[in-house]
């Protein structure tokens, strides 16, 4: 007999899934179906509220590494995006103060350009007035070669005391052209420091608030791990009871069908009752529980699950596996609708959790008869088929009986 022990670890398709375990019969299930349907037939035993106690501590346990884990990089975000924010804010400070500084630049280019321009008028009127016309005529009237050059000579020395006066002008222009440019640059910069600070801080507290919510969402999974704990506790000898009546109606079960196999006149079973796949498949789903010792890591004990599971849609169709009498066929207890088909040879199959019986005892079934419909009846945690082989009235492994392929 295989025994497993199972832990909160199981639950971690709960994140992936709520609700039922509901297979498509064409499809072929996926990792976390059968993780939760193994999870949930690990609870079927105990209460309702226990269950649901179990199913949330199993899905906040399981939540609880992630949500430290984004709490952890939600508040290293933080740190990280306020010191971004502080640098770009440093940026944009260090950018007004250049656009100041060229601003300044620029005014004064721009004082030197005006004052350059009055030199230059200044000088235009003195030699114009003075040393122009003036000058030549001084020329003409000179008295003779040397007394001409030297009053020309004079009369350069103004035209190129005017030409420079001209390139300081244009010099002051371009540098106040230059001063222009860097200013409006500094000012483009500055505007885009700043912008960028501005980002830098929204995001900065955009980060602030994904770190409350995760934070927000850590605490919530504490406080529904403490309220399923308590539950759980809570629950406790209510749940230890109906484990020990599940026990009791299997063992009514067994009773029963020893009973009816000890006064058995009938010839054996077409199956090969040894276990060698002579049964038919009793629904068309997947395995989604194994026969066998289950572990309850919540009540700390042990519970055969007398059976195998197939998960189904509800009201799937469930066929008998062979030909056979109706032994049981009603509620009982953790089993909910429950049917029982003895086949002779002391070999017996059994159906739980049905939505409808479609039989009554003592009435004959022939193999691949339908016989009711799959449901989630009595200690259930969803659609499925609770599918059962005894032996004189012990349960055992039902897959040897079943075909290899479960199809």
């Amino acid at each position: 007999m295989r025994t497993m022990l199972w832990s909160a670890a199981v639950f971690t398709a709960a994140l992936l899934l709520t609700g039922t375990a509901i297979a498509n019969p064409g499809s072929e299930p996926s990792k976390a179906e059968r993780e939760l349907a193994e999870a949930e037939a690990t609870l079927e035993g105990a209460t309702e509220d226990a269950r649901e106690a179990g199913r949330e501590l199993a899905e906040a346990e399981n939540r609880l590494p992630g949500a430290r884990d984004r709490v952890d990089e939600a508040r290293g975000a933080v740190a990280a995006a306020e010191v971004l924010a502080e640098e770009a804010a440093r940026d944009a400070e260090d950018a007004r103060q250049e656009h100041h500084e060229a601003e300044g630049d620029f005014d004064t280019a721009q004082s030197g350009v005006e004052e350059s321009r009055d030199d230059l008028g200044d000088m235009a009127a003195q030699i114009y007035q003075r040393d122009g016309l003036v000058a030549f005529n001084e020329a003409l009237k000179s008295k003779d070669l040397f007394d001409a050059v030297d009053r020309m000579s004079f009369a350069n020395e103004f035209v190129r005391r005017q030409n420079n006066a001209v390139e300081e002008v244009v010099k002051a222009r371009q540098d106040a052209r230059v001063a222009e440019n860097e200013a409006e640059q500094a000012r483009d910069d500055a505007e885009a420091a700043e912008a960028a600070a501005a980002e830098a801080l929204d995001e900065a507290e955009a980060e602030a608030e994904r770190a409350e919510d995760a934070e927000a969402e850590l605490d919530g999974l504490i406080d529904t791990k403490s309220e399923a704990l308590r539950v759980a506790k809570r629950e406790k000898d209510a749940s230890l009871d109906q484990y020990e009546e599940a026990k009791a109606a299997s063992e009514r079960v067994a009773d029963k069908l020893r009973d009816t196999g000890s006064g058995d006149s009938s010839p054996p079973s077409s199956s090969s009752g040894g276990g060698g796949g002579g049964f038919l498949m009793p629904v068309n789903g997947w395995k989604s529980s194994d026969f066998g010792n289950r572990y309850d890591p919540y009540y700390k004990v042990w519970q055969l699950h007398a059976g195998t599971d197939f998960a189904a849609p509800g009201g799937a169709p469930i066929y008998a596996v062979d030909s056979g009498s109706v032994v049981q066929a009603g509620w009982n207890g953790g089993y909910g609708n429950y049917t029982c088909v003895y086949h002779g040879d002391n070999v017996s199959t059994c159906y739980g959790h049905q939505s409808s019986i479609g039989v009554s005892p003592g009435q004959h079934v022939s193999r691949g008869q339908r016989i009711g419909s799959v449901g989630t009846t009595g200690a259930s945690t969803g659609n499925h088929l609770h599918f059962e082989v005894r032996v004189n009235g012990s349960p055992v492994q039902p897959l040897g009986w079943l075909p290899s392929c479960l199809c």
